[in-house]
């Protein structure tokens, strides 16, 4: 096949999955759970989910007419998802800084701290952490959020202006912590 057709560049990848965003500083920070929990995702597609793909895939293939076959198209398509989501991972575990913040003890803000503010909205609990991480859900914003900006370098007791698309709020830092 021509080099014409194929995507080669370094960030394919990335653009592919959706996944994090390229932080400002070049920088993939991380903590040590969400490293963790990467590496296991890694660890589960190799060794369990690929190699069952693939004996689906031989025992599709040995039937003959590829053609029609949906076991065997669909265990390719699988093949190339796995794989490419496994390129994905690896990239991301090498550039990762891990930053161990558990148990600082300080009322100021870092990466890994778990903050509780009062705004307009209400009380709410965040804690930030890198970008391959965010779970909106349990509160987790990545760093370069801009809740997370708003809140870095602050302290206990301090009130920040968040500055988002929907207009500014006045939050009020309540408490810091470092689970």
């Amino acid at each position: 096949m021509s080099k014409a057709f194929v995507r080669e560049d370094a960030d394919a990848d990335e653009e592919i999955e959706g996944a994090a965003p390229r932080s400002p500083a070049g920088k993939n920070y991380i903590t040590p759970a969400g490293f963790a929990r990467l590496k296991s995702e890694l660890k589960q597609l190799v060794e369990v989910e690929r190699p069952e793909v693939v004996k689906t895939v031989a025992w599709a293939a040995s039937l003959g007419d590829r053609s029609e076959n949906a076991d065997y198209l669909y265990g390719k398509k699988r093949l190339r998802e796995i794989d490419r989501r496994v390129r994905f991972l690896i990239k991301r575990l090498e550039s990762a800084h891990i930053v161990h913040s558990s148990g600082r003890d300080t009322d100021q803000v870092y990466f890994g701290a778990q903050v509780r503010v009062k705004g307009g909205g209400g009380e709410r609990t965040v804690r930030i952490v890198g970008t391959d991480e965010v779970d909106p859900q349990r509160g987790d914003v990545s760093w370069i959020s801009p809740i997370a900006r708003a809140l870095l370098k602050a302290r206990q007791g301090d009130s920040v202006v968040l500055r988002t698309p929907a207009g500014e709020e006045k939050l009020e830092i309540l408490e810091v912590s470092y689970p």
